[in-house]
């Protein structure tokens, strides 16, 4: 299947609806739930299974969790400190003021056991196990102190207790998490009316908010607009982002953004396998000019999986630059030419604005001499097909990262689905002394040096194509305050926001 798009005509098509919306004095009244617009909605519940960006996102409002990051991406404390009392063994003390579960049963360090053993436990098949395989065993001191000892010391070990926290009771009888969950975060579930709304309540002061999935970006700036949600973030085409951004009833904040864009690759397939097809496709790229003329600047370039504001980052990577005559000598080293045209399937998700972006690329590498078949998808039936790896090439994004372990959770050879994230099927032994050398080290710099090694070294083999650090976009009704955009898209500020109706707005 063939896609073009046309995002003028889109944007023609929306105002044309807003014109008619307008004249009809269409308007939703207003409602006591602050209401969040998302282009997805949550898949799962349960933070031992989730790992999709929405779904974390909700389940950081849902659940509490030991360790959390500062801006720098350092670990800090959540609900539980530690100490480090041998190289293989950590010492957590959980808060004494911590909260209790929704169903009013307290958080002790039997719950965080319980936690932690099933994700360890194979059989459960947690795709989180893989970057917790470091523990060895979970023994209880009391209800306030638990130690984690693990089967090689790890320095940044606290780094990975991220996981939120499920009560042990309901872990015993197989509570089903994953569409009624029960943490002790600030929110708690109320009910799932059908796959695109989700409500949930504050529990300091009981305001109600509603999770409403509205796809098509388009009918998601209409319905706020109209009044029928108050907020969304990202997932906007930069243009009717212009075009909110002049209605006098609407806030507009922007910040850079951590998320990192990519081009993910199959190792598997007789031609994405060989290095000189997906330097072709690198060089084949002009992420400058989409970033300024598509996506009006909101983006960085990037170099590596790991932003370029933390720790562990690599500063000094060299780029695949745009070069479409590099591009074709590749191709013709791999035994391609116009006469036999390398052909690949791509696929993306049906969001339009994706499907934009992947019918420029589709343009690009058609430039010099890729004959790209373009398949869009729903969200579940793609994204099952990447965590499958049912692809040959495909667009996607990383939210969230915060810490190194993400490179064995992505690319060590053992973590192939469903022990982690290497959807391409990347093996290469170096990468993997890289990521076993950088985990064990009890050295913070050479743990650096070994990660920064490792980014120069994906930068050579290509496992993924780096795009850009999208910047993050958050427009709500005028009365809405309190929200701050973090920088990984997290909706933590939810716990503070609230509807300013005191005066004239």
């Amino acid at each position: 299947m063939r896609i073009c798009a046309s995002h003028t005509s889109s944007l023609q098509l929306f105002l044309a609806i807003v014109c008619a919306l307008y004249l009809t004095g269409c308007s939703e009244p207003q409602s006591n739930s602050i209401r969040f617009g998302l282009a997805n909605a949550p898949a799962n519940f349960d933070p031992r299974f989730a790992t999709d960006a929405t779904s974390d996102r909700i389940n950081r409002l849902l659940y509490t969790r030991l360790v959390d990051f500062n801006d720098a991406f350092e670990p800090i404390p959540s609900i539980a400190s530690w100490e480090q009392i041998r190289s293989e063994h950590f010492r957590l003390h959980l808060n004494p003021n911590r909260s209790s579960f929704h169903d009013g049963t307290p958080l002790t360090a039997r719950d965080v056991k319980a936690t932690y053993d099933f994700i360890l436990d194979e059989k459960n098949a947690s795709p989180h196990r893989s970057t917790l395989n470091m523990i060895d065993h979970i023994t209880i001191q009391s209800s306030e102190t638990l130690d984690f000892h693990l089967n090689r010391p790890d320095l940044l070990f606290p780094s990975f207790l991220a996981i939120g926290i499920l009560p042990a009771h309901l872990i015993q009888v197989d509570h089903p998490f994953h569409s009624q969950p029960i943490g002790s975060g600030p929110f708690a579930f109320v009910a799932r009316p059908d796959e695109t709304r989700l409500k949930l309540i504050r529990l300091k002061d009981q305001q109600k908010f509603e999770f409403i999935k509205v796809q098509e970006p388009t009918v998601r700036a209409l319905k706020l607009l109209a009044g029928e949600i108050d907020m969304v973030q990202n997932n906007l085409p930069p243009e009717l982002v212009a075009y909110l951004a002049k209605n006098a009833r609407l806030q507009v904040q922007r910040n850079s953004g951590n998320n990192f864009s990519y081009v993910g690759l199959s190792f598997e397939n007789e031609h994405t396998k060989q290095s000189a097809v997906r330097q072709a496709i690198a060089h084949a790229i002009d992420r400058k000019k989409i970033i300024q003329y598509v996506m009006g600047g909101g983006a960085r370039p990037a170099q590596s999986l790991l932003p370029p504001d933390h720790w562990a980052s690599a500063h000094n990577l060299k780029a695949y630059e745009y070069n479409p005559e590099e591009a074709r000598s590749l191709l013709a080293q791999a035994g391609f030419s116009p006469a036999n045209p390398l052909r690949l399937t791509y696929k993306t998700s049906s969001d339009p604005f994706r499907i934009r972006l992947a019918t420029i690329l589709q343009h690009q590498l058609a430039q010099v001499g890729i004959d790209v078949d373009l398949r869009s998808y729903d969200w579940g039936t793609f994204y099952g097909d990447i965590k499958a790896g049912r692809f040959q090439i495909y667009t996607l994004s990383w939210v969230g990262v915060k810490t190194p372990d993400i490179f064995h959770y992505v690319f060590h050879s053992k973590s192939i689905p469903p022990n982690g994230a290497n959807r391409g099927r990347f093996q290469n032994p170096k990468a993997d002394l890289l990521i076993n050398q950088a985990s064990t080290t009890q050295n913070l710099e050479e743990k650096k040096a070994y990660y920064q090694q490792l980014q120069a070294l994906l930068m050579h083999d290509l496992p993924y194509i780096p795009l850009w650090y999208e910047n993050h976009v958050f427009i709500a009704q005028k009365e809405i305050r309190g929200f701050k955009i973090a920088k990984d898209g997290n909706f933590d500020s939810l716990i503070l926001i609230h509807r300013d109706t005191s005066h004239d707005l």
